[in-house]
Order: structure tokens, then sequence, then C-alpha cells
């Protein structure tokens, strides 16, 4: 039943013009919807692939969140690149389980690299292979 269902991810964010910029200019999604379903409670809706993302107004996640969005893209390197042409900075991890060269970490079968959006959320983009 749910394998044909929709994802619709809900976040948060402090300043939600901020947030449209950063969705639109930075991340090249379009924006599809800004409205306030409930008075006192606007939202913006972006749609990539088959998922939406809905952002209302609210504080940023703590740091220590374990929440994350990733992107599947076919090339990594091709899609930092773009995405750091557009303003976005890439997070960099020297860990024991992930290091980051040049801000992307190579896991097990894939590689990946991480980001926050103007309101502190956690993305990602991967590839498989």
């Amino acid at each position: 039943m749910l394998g044909q269902a929709r994802v619709l991810v809900n976040l948060s964010a402090p300043d939600l013009d901020e947030a449209a910029a950063f969705y639109e200019q930075r991340l090249g999604l379009p924006l599809e919807l800004r409205h306030e379903p409930m008075p006192g409670h606007p939202e913006l809706r972006f749609t990539t692939g088959g998922a939406t993302l809905c952002l209302t107004r609210g504080e940023p996640p703590q740091p220590q969140s374990k929440e994350l969005v990733s992107f599947k893209v076919d090339d990594v390197d091709a899609a930092v690149r773009d995405l750091r042409s557009r303003g976005v900075t890439f997070e960099e991890y020297d860990l024991p389980s992930v290091k980051t060269v040049d801000g992307i970490a190579a896991i097990g079968g894939y590689r990946a690299a991480w980001f926050t959006d103007s309101g502190g959320n956690l993305f990602g983009v991967f590839e498989e292979g």
C-alpha cells in the first residue's frame, strides 16, 4: 500500500523567506506552494522526485539531531560542484567512521556529502556503487 505513496518530509525553519531563497536559489527546487493552512502557520512546499519537502516556521533542530534528508544522485561529484556554485557549503568530517575529502566521503558502497539548509536541517547527496 505505501509502496505507491508519495513521501512528504516536514522540516522547520526559523525564517521562511530565508528558507524559500535557500531552497529555490541554492538547491534549485521550485517552490510548489506557499500558503497558510491554518491562521498563523505558514508553510512552503517544494517537490523533488517523488517527495515533497514541507517547511513550517519553527525552531532549528538540535545539533545532536539524527534526522537527515538525502538526495540520491547519479554523480555525487557533479552534484557537489553544482550546489557549491550556488553557494551551498558542505560539511567536513574527520571521524573514525567518516572522513570527507573535499566534502565527500566514501562509506561502504556509497559516496556522500552533507550540508545544512538555512534553518540548520541536515541534508545529504549520495551515489551508490
